[in-house]
């Protein structure tokens, strides 16, 4: 039973160190299972060794059977938790996901003039970029009153658009 206790704790002690060496230890396993997409990582054999020993110790402690039952039901239970572990961490770390918006993606989108735009000048609109209110300095041909709605024509730089003011 210690030495399922040991593997317990040594694979307790690799997810702290995954956690404390955030990447610093991957680049020994990516030799390893770099075809693996990512099988071989540090939390993953932490969580398979954790399984394994603490549930050989259980099965050790409360069966009374030997120590080749328990690690049968230790690999089989460390074959499972490396599993979800692996799959939690794909998840975590999807590339798929939808990206951040962009400045571009305001073009065609409409406003409102929060501080009003003298003709040729700036003033400031606020608009809504992947459902959040951002404000940004504005400049129009014509000059557009505060309140109004205007349509934003192109981004100018990070901070500011060029608007035109809607017709109805």
């Amino acid at each position: 039973m210690v030495w399922f206790l040991g593997l317990g704790i040594v694979g307790v002690v690799l997810l702290v160190l995954s956690l404390v060496f955030d990447g610093v230890l991957e680049g020994v396993l990516d030799g390893l299972g770099g075809g693996l997409d990512g099988f071989l990582s540090l939390p993953v054999i932490a969580g398979f060794v954790s399984a394994l020993g603490f549930t050989g110790a259980i099965v050790t402690g409360t069966t009374g059977t030997g120590a080749g039952v328990a690690t049968g039901a230790g690999v089989v239970a460390g074959g499972v938790v490396g599993w979800v572990t692996w799959r939690f961490s794909r998840a975590l770390m999807r590339d798929g996901a939808t990206p951040a918006p962009r400045g571009e993606d305001l073009t065609g989108t409409s406003g409102s003039v929060v501080t009003a735009i003298p003709a040729g000048g700036y003033g400031e609109v606020l608009v809504y970029l992947a459902g959040q209110p951002v404000k940004y300095a504005a400049k129009s041909a014509a000059p557009v009153a505060r309140g109004a709605e205007v349509w934003v024509e192109s981004v100018l730089s990070p901070t500011s658009v060029a608007v035109r003011p809607v017709e109805r």
